[in-house]
């Protein structure tokens, strides 16, 4: 019998980030966030249109991607809130505190996008109180780092 092999927590995390990230309804992007406090998952979140509003995959249309507006710019012409900023509206703010977010991203080929938060997110997450943030890198690395330390 062979000796069965379990992910590091980090890994396992990451890998739940990644099963979020596919109820994404971004044409460009799927991207998806989870908080974790003590190994236990606390909030998911994925990148989308506010509630109630029209999906990109459903029209089948995003404006940026028709401009041809590089990642990191122009954010007012999506429609999408991101996987962090999800997983931080749902989350409970006292369990944030001190707590660990997990942050993936696919390109639509399905290449790593780098999970690294945008400027707007790393406020939200620092002002969530949250202490690391985790993501995986377009190389596949980890990277781990507290919000005041992303640059």
């Amino acid at each position: 019998m062979t000796k069965q092999v379990r992910p590091d927590w980090t890994t396992y995390f990451l890998d739940i980030a990644t099963a979020v990230g596919k109820r994404s309804t971004c044409l460009r992007r799927k991207y998806g966030a989870i908080i974790v406090k003590d190994k236990i998952i606390i909030s998911t979140g994925y990148n989308g249109a506010p509630r109630g509003e029209v999906n990109c995959i459903d029209t089948g249309n995003c404006e940026r991607e028709k401009y041809n507006v590089p990642k990191g710019q122009r954010y007012e012409l999506c429609v999408a809130v991101h996987a962090e900023q999800n997983a931080v509206i749902a989350a409970d703010p006292v369990k944030m505190k001190g707590a660990t977010i997990y942050i993936v991203g696919y390109n639509a080929d399905g290449t790593l996008a780098s999970g690294k938060p945008c400027l707007l997110c790393r406020r939200m997450l620092k002002n969530a109180m949250i202490a690391k943030v985790v993501y995986l890198e377009t190389d596949g690395s980890i990277i781990e780092v507290a919000p005041s330390e992303i640059q």
